[in-house]
């Protein structure tokens, strides 16, 4: 959903017209990525060195100028799924990313999601906007009937499912956001998991806080 009614953390003009792209093709991370770096003239890209901030603004407002492409939604195996979901933020606060991995019954992939989430932002925040990045291109594309959601925060566990009142302020929005969003799913859970255990999402997360790191432009 790009009309986003998060509140809006602070990203740099780059990173904020790179959000844009996200947004224009459904935060599908690869698609952005790849559309960018062919929009960059001669071998640069995204996060090459040899970009110049106006080579790359250039591009972005070409791109956003243009009709994007939203990748198909690809057929579920029924009305079940599993929402992989991870924020990443260095320094804590410090740049933050949100990724989100939708994957139905069968186990196969539909969507690998991402997104910057804020230049100066904390880990939980982060864990938030992932929560409901997941959430609502989930909504958007499907009709869930059962979500599995797999998370490694705490927090926002005891929260969303344990009924704590959050404990990080200005998390509020975030907080209600998700829980409206899971109310349109008639039966959901959680699966907590352990820093061992794999997660599809931190990658995409990790780009997430790159772009979020990126200077003014």
């Amino acid at each position: 959903m790009t009309d986003d009614p998060l509140p809006a953390e602070h990203l740099s003009p780059l990173a904020t017209l790179v959000d844009e792209v996200l947004a224009g093709v459904g935060y599908e991370m690869a698609a952005a990525t790849d559309a960018i770096n062919d929009a960059v003239p001669g071998h640069g890209g995204l996060f090459d060195p040899a970009t110049t901030s106006t080579e790359l603004r250039r591009a972005l407002e070409s791109l956003l100028a243009s009709d994007l492409d939203r990748p198909s939604v690809p057929e579920p195996t029924g009305d079940a799924f599993v929402l992989y979901v991870d924020g990443s933020s260095r320094g804590n606060p410090g740049p933050a990313g949100a990724g989100a991995v939708i994957v139905d019954a069968d186990g196969e992939e539909l969507a690998r999601l991402g997104r910057p989430v804020g230049s100066r932002t904390g880990n939980n925040t982060a864990e938030y906007v992932a929560l409901q990045l997941g959430l609502s291109e989930l909504l958007a594309r499907y009709e869930p009937r059962r979500l599995e959601v797999r998370i490694d925060s705490m927090t926002v566990i005891r929260d969303v499912w344990g009924g704590d009142e959050p404990t990080e302020p200005g998390v509020e929005a975030y907080s209600e956001a998700v829980t409206a969003s899971l109310s349109s799913v008639p039966d959901h859970r959680y699966t907590h998991l352990a820093d061992s255990d794999p997660n599809p999402a931190d990658a995409l997360a990790t780009v997430g806080a790159d772009i979020a790191a990126l200077g003014p432009g």
